[in-house]
């Protein structure tokens, strides 16, 4: 019996992965966004490839802090991985801000090919300077507006006070519209917003949809004036410690991961709208006019501030006239 019980032992030593290690990756969106269900499937596949020798615990909502605190864990190597919004990095390096520029791109299938440019790949090779290891750029829907209160024909956003992220270019910008500006992390917005302690938010068709606030505006202004960035990284710290077999397989893995989320939002911001109109909410199309003279202004200035803004630009004309 006792030969037996060991034999048995053995067997399990052997189909038990060795040095099974479980790696952490943060992100602030709740579980049924996008980027959480692309990272539960990234885990998913890391432990296959690995045989469950790597696993991947996935931690949404901010369950390990907001954007500010996940970045210092990252630079200290407690946390492996995130995805990161360009709100924490814009505000340590400028440059980063130059993908939030206003109408910079007509809709998300054109955010995401410029996401796979030439400047891009620039900001990631920035990430260095952070404590920080690029593996890949994502994107969410493309920005739109809520209102709680219409918006006349010919009238502006101006006088309003609008939800924003706490991100230099995105606040000087809604500045410049006329608005107070007001940053809320995601969990408080709804209150914020059906409270009235807010008049209005920029967000996507996705989170508009997820969070039911169709149903508490008056308009649902369809702008589509910004690209929402995703910044996919790791821990610079944590990253040397891997083997080369498995920093090539993360950033193989990663590199997937991201593709498919930036090829994905095309379809869901399609996919979205059309649940919007279907449910009958207040959908309405406008153009830069709605924001004033904020757009020109916007560009005159950060032109001049992050001269890369200016190489952005251009690769994105040359896109659009392919």
């Amino acid at each position: 019996m006792k030969i037996l019980k060991t034999a048995a032992a053995c067997l399990l030593m052997i189909a038990a992965p060795a040095f099974a290690e479980t790696l952490r990756i943060g992100m602030v969106t709740p579980p049924p966004h996008q980027w959480t269900l692309s990272a539960q499937k990234l885990a998913e596949r890391l432990a296959d490839e690995t045989d469950g020798r790597l696993t991947l615990s996935v931690f949404p909502s901010g369950q390990l802090g907001n954007e500010a605190q996940m970045l210092q864990q990252l630079q200290a190597g407690a946390l492996d991985f995130a995805f990161l919004t360009v709100g924490e990095l814009a505000n340590r390096n400028a440059d980063f801000g130059i993908l939030v520029a206003p109408y910079l791109v007509p809709d998300a299938e054109s955010a995401a090919r410029l996401l796979e440019g030439d400047t891009a790949a620039a900001l990631q090779d920035r990430l260095g300077g952070l404590g920080l290891k690029g593996l890949g750029l994502g994107m969410a829907g493309m920005r739109i507006v809520l209102v709680s209160r219409p918006v006349a024909e010919g009238e502006t956003l101006a006088g309003r006070k609008i939800r924003t992220v706490p991100l230099a270019q995105e606040l000087d910008f809604w500045t410049r519209a006329g608005t107070a500006p007001t940053p809320l992390p995601l969990p408080e917005l709804f209150d914020a917003y059906t409270n009235g302690q807010i008049d209005g938010m920029q967000i996507d068709l996705e989170g508009t949809w997820n969070n039911r606030f169709h149903d508490h505006s008056a308009q649902v202004l369809d702008t589509r004036h910004m690209i929402f960035p995703m910044f996919a990284v790791a821990s610079a710290r944590k990253w040397q410690t891997y083997s080369e077999d498995d920093r090539a397989l993360i950033a193989g893995l990663m590199a997937q991961t991201t593709a498919d989320i930036r090829a994905a939002y095309p379809g869901i911001d399609a996919d979205y709208r059309a649940r919007l109109v279907e449910a009958g909410a207040p959908l309405k199309e406008v153009g830069p006019d709605v924001f004033g003279d904020a757009v020109e202004t916007w560009y005159e200035e950060w032109r001049a501030k992050t001269p890369l803004l200016v190489d952005l630009e251009q690769e994105r004309d040359a896109l659009l006239n392919r």
